[in-house]
């Protein structure tokens, strides 16, 4: 789990609302305690609630190291393009409330990677949320598409949100276990 620490912001800055997933405007001189940085955002509590960072906006947290984010890039540095670059990539994907990645939670359902006439690749993934009314879904599927379209040799990236089958708790791996305490 991260440190909470607080931080004012510099500048205004626009957040995503959590769980809504609208877009908002937090001003300069706001306090925000940093709740987690996973995956490259930052997730800050106000005294309007919860919000998530993007990288860009992050240096507006003055005193904030932004070295701690560590990598924010698709997890394949440069390697060549395999379907484990890819899982490794959503692995860098984080809902801003729960500290485990969407594949360790059992979000993702599908992978499906194409070549292209190119010698480039599609990747099409299928992916649920925790939840059916969570309006973070977009911007988590968003954030993998991102990711994942960074990677090598990627022509086309698509993240669709299904909801067939149901999310359960069970779906989470062992690490995502152990990550929340389930074990």
């Amino acid at each position: 789990m991260n440190k909470i620490s607080e931080h004012i912001l510099s500048r205004d800055i626009t957040a995503t609302v959590i769980p809504a997933g609208d877009s908002v405007t937090l001003a300069a001189g706001t306090s925000a305690h940093v709740m987690q940085t996973l995956g490259g955002s930052v997730t800050v509590r106000t005294d309007r609630g919860l919000f998530r960072l993007p990288r860009e906006s992050v240096d507006a947290l003055e005193g904030f190291d932004v070295a701690t984010l560590g990598v924010d890039a698709a997890g394949g540095g440069g390697a060549e393009f395999s379907e484990a670059a890819v899982w490794a990539a959503m692995k860098t994907c984080f809902d801003p409330e729960i500290p485990v990645n969407i594949v360790d939670l059992g979000l993702v359902y599908d992978l499906s990677v194409e070549k292209t006439p190119t010698g480039g690749h599609e990747v099409e993934v299928k992916m649920t949320l925790t939840a059916p009314g969570c309006g973070m879904g977009p911007v988590i599927a968003e954030d993998a598409r991102q990711k994942i379209a960074a990677l090598p040799t990627v022509e086309s990236a698509k993240v669709h949100i299904v909801w067939d089958p149901v999310w359960t708790p069970q779906m989470i791996s062992e690490s995502g276990r152990k990550a929340l305490g389930l074990e």
